[in-house]
């Protein structure tokens, strides 16, 4: 059989990174601020992205032979990384859970939502957003609440002591402040 009838794997295409994988039985956390930027990203896929996709690989395809047209196949490309991206942000959309943090202003404990400086065993102070899997950045001092140090962070107070156990060793962390965003 030729490998032009072959089915390609789901995995296949995947160049940009996907997000992390929920836990088993974990809930899709997220605010109203990254609930609202995946919708945009949807929306903008389905109404702007595909459209223009799908209208240079219709005018690639009318243009003939398509085995070297390099329009033509890295336009099917694309469209398939789009269409796996709208089922995903569908999917993760679908089974969000939207929580707003601001319920929580002026509180000293640490839930989901929470800005939180604490200083490490070194005298390293941090400071870290407790945020949904979908929307937390690394770069933006941003922790997905299933992360390591953000489950060890999750329901202590103000002034507690806690153990941050790491792969290397086991360090020592004390939380200096809890801030939420002012509602309204």
């Amino acid at each position: 059989m030729s490998k032009a009838f072959t089915r390609e794997s789901e995995g296949a295409d995947d160049d940009e990174p996907q997000l992390p994988a929920l836990p088993p039985g974990a809930k899709n956390y997220i605010t109203p601020a990254g609930y609202a930027a995946l919708r945009h990203e949807l929306l903008d896929l389905i109404d702007n992205e595909r459209p223009k996709v799908v209208e240079v690989v219709h005018w690639a395809a009318s243009n003939g032979d398509r085995s070297e047209n390099g329009d033509y196949i890295y336009g099917k490309k694309r469209l398939r990384e789009i269409d796996r991206r709208i089922r995903f942000l569908t999917q993760r959309l679908e089974i969000a859970q939207v929580i707003d943090p601001a319920v929580h202003y002026g509180s000293e404990q640490i839930f989901f939502g929470a800005t939180v400086v604490y200083v490490d065993d070194a005298g390293v102070a941090r400071t870290v957003t407790i945020l949904g899997i979908d929307e937390a950045d690394s770069a933006q001092a941003q922790l997905s609440w299933v992360s390591p140090i953000a489950r060890t962070l999750l329901k202590a107070h103000t002034g507690d002591l806690l153990q941050l156990v790491t792969p290397v060793a086991v360090v020592g962390i004390e939380v200096i402040s809890v801030q939420y965003p002012a509602p309204g």
